[in-house]
């Protein structure tokens, strides 16, 4: 047994031998980063830029984009550089920093659907009340709490994770998780379960309880309100509620998959839904956003229009 901090490294061992191969899937992953960020980048762009978008609900949205930036790096760079590597080996530094950008991600993705539902609410539910309840000290507020509170809790789970004595050096994975890691520990766990669970319900529990809240009032209040009026509120609300539950969807299969073996799951089935947050997630939101909501989609086709022209 030796302590984690003492480890030099670690086994990456999801990884298939592609052969030849290993340049087309480079060169495919390469193409679906570089989507990534040229869209969450577009969408940061347009938000910035025009002062129409200067609102609460598009100031979190810019944050929501900056956050796939940030959990799209925490994958895509070290994925890259593993499918052209012959040996699939992580040091134990940059193990634990992509368990930290991974969960921090997780956790600040949660936290800011929560807080854009919570304006939609506000929005909605109390138009009148809005500009004096999301006044601009809440808005900073809100903007930045989801980073601050995701950085502090994911870097206790870091630290837990690392003071355990492991047995074992392999991670079926293809990137680090936290929870591979601890299973490979010879040592007593229980403080890292108790505290994975607490961190677990207040990044998910917590920010579904809001969520699930501020639909039904804003539901009850479209179904109250005229044809118009539910029209606008269904329209503005539809891209966030997809959002989460794509979301969810794919953490749901990533923690199925880390604390159980899907022995009926082929594979490669089961690698792709691993990464299905990381990867789909980051390309879905600026789809959705981009077409749902018409300021955005607008604003966008005049930007590349502008582009082009000149």
């Amino acid at each position: 047994m030796v302590n984690s901090s003492q480890v030099s490294h670690f086994t990456l061992g999801a990884y298939y031998d592609t052969g030849p191969l290993k340049w087309l899937y480079f060169v495919i992953i390469l193409s679906v980063y570089i989507l990534i960020v040229l869209s969450n980048l577009l969408l940061i762009i347009v938000i910035c830029l025009n002062r129409t978008l200067h609102e609460p609900m598009y100031i979190f949205l810019c944050s929501l984009f900056m956050n796939e930036l940030f959990g799209s790096t925490a994958l895509f760079p070290m994925l890259l550089w593993e499918i052209i590597q012959d040996v699939h080996i992580i040091t134990a530094f940059f193990c634990f920093l992509q368990i930290f950008l991974v969960h921090s991600y997780v956790s600040i993705q949660f936290v800011i659907l929560a807080v854009i539902s919570y304006d939609r609410y506000l929005a909605i539910c109390h138009p009148l009340q809005y500009p004096t309840r999301m006044n601009t000290k809440k808005v900073l507020f809100l903007l930045f709490f989801p980073w601050f509170y995701a950085f502090a809790i994911v870097l206790v789970v870091v630290l837990l994770t690392s003071l355990l004595q492991l047995c074992e050096h392999s991670i079926v994975k293809v990137y680090c998780n936290n929870y591979s890691v601890v299973k490979l520990s010879c040592s007593d766990t229980s403080i890292n379960n108790i505290y994975g669970l607490c961190v677990t319900f207040l990044t998910v529990v917590g920010p579904l309880v809001v969520m699930i809240s501020t639909y039904v009032c804003i539901l009850k209040v479209c179904f109250r309100g005229s044809k118009h009026t539910r029209h606008k509120a269904l329209s503005t609300c539809a891209p966030h509620l997809a959002s989460f539950l794509n979301f969810s969807f794919g953490v749901f299969f990533e923690v199925l998959g880390s604390r159980f073996s899907l022995q009926n799951l082929h594979s490669m089935v089961a690698l792709v839904l691993s990464l299905y947050f990381l990867v789909v997630q980051p390309l879905f939101n600026p789809l959705i956003y981009g077409f749902k909501l018409t300021k955005v989609r607008e604003l966008c086709k005049n930007m590349l229009h502008s582009a082009i022209s000149h």
